[in-house]
């Protein structure tokens, strides 16, 4: 390249340097970039903020984690999950503004469903428990859980339930007793959302009687064919409203929401995730 004799512009060379650094990092917060670069925070989020109105960095809501935005460079077929979490982020955002309930997106693993992205910081009326990236969600007994289930291709969830199987827990038992989880699926699909069961109180493990977090939840599945990337719930609080007022109310926006997600995706090029990656282990 040509040799100019001009002198370089600090303040860009900085945000370009911050923006290499959280490329390796692919998700940090203001501060592991303050460490990692020395720059001092008031700096840091100026670059920061300038990025993102350029559309080369977003936030996620889950954590406040700033990522580069992948719909700016190259995309494996390993990226496609952050892209799925990229494209649902301001969807969420924008459902929060107008339900003030929050919801959550979850993505398939092994024999669990894991949580993503949440709009819940964003929301008036309530806000979820604080959970890190990655709460791993009861996926037999889960809203989000019972939506996947429901409309993933036969033999996905064949090997989901053999995986299921291989630890005879109070948590697992519907996978033992093929009748009622079928009757269970079916009712999902005839009614096009997930619900939770009935004895479901948001923990992994123990039922209702024993830990209660006084939430209702419905989920609807992000499909991209016959897969199913992923599932995006509503959730509020029992004591609020029954489950038929918030079908009643904001079944329709979720499901709106769901095709917009869908809708972008397919514009990007994404064929969805798969939903076997071995993930860490992780409690919840």
């Amino acid at each position: 390249m040509r040799e100019y004799r001009v002198k370089p512009i600090e303040s860009l060379s900085r945000g370009l340097h911050v923006l290499e650094v959280l490329r390796g990092m692919r998700a940090a917060s203001p501060h592991d970039l303050h460490r990692a670069t020395g720059i001092p925070k008031p700096t840091l989020i100026r670059i920061l903020w300038t990025a993102h109105r350029h559309g080369l960095v977003w936030r996620r809501m889950v954590d406040g984690a700033f990522l580069p935005a992948h719909t700016l460079q190259p995309r494996s077929a390993e990226d496609d999950e952050a892209w799925l979490v990229e494209i649902a982020s301001p969807v969420l955002e924008e459902l929060s503004r107008r339900l003030q309930w929050p919801s959550v997106l979850a993505v398939p693993r092994l024999d669990h469903m894991e949580t993503l992205e949440t709009n819940s910081s964003r929301t008036y009326f309530d806000v979820l428990p604080r959970r890190p990236h990655g709460f791993r969600v009861n996926v037999l007994r889960s809203a989000s859980g019972r939506a996947y289930l429901a409309f993933c291709p036969p033999g996905e969830r064949a090997a989901v339930l053999a995986r299921l199987r291989q630890r005879d827990v109070p948590a697992h038992r519907l996978a033992f007793d093929a009748p009622e989880l079928e009757r269970v699926l079916a009712a999902t699909r005839e009614r096009g959302y997930g619900v939770r069961a009935a004895d479901f109180g948001g923990d992994y493990a123990r039922p209702r009687a024993e830990v209660d977090d006084g939430r209702e939840s419905i989920a609807v599945p992000v499909r991209f064919g016959e897969r199913v990337a992923g599932t995006i719930n509503l959730t509020w609080r029992r004591q609020v409203l029954s489950r038929t007022g918030m079908v009643q109310r904001h079944l329709p926006d979720l499901r709106a929401a769901v095709r917009t997600v869908e809708e972008r995706a397919r514009a990007a090029g994404l064929s969805g995730p798969g939903p076997h990656r071995d993930p860490r282990p992780r409690t919840g």
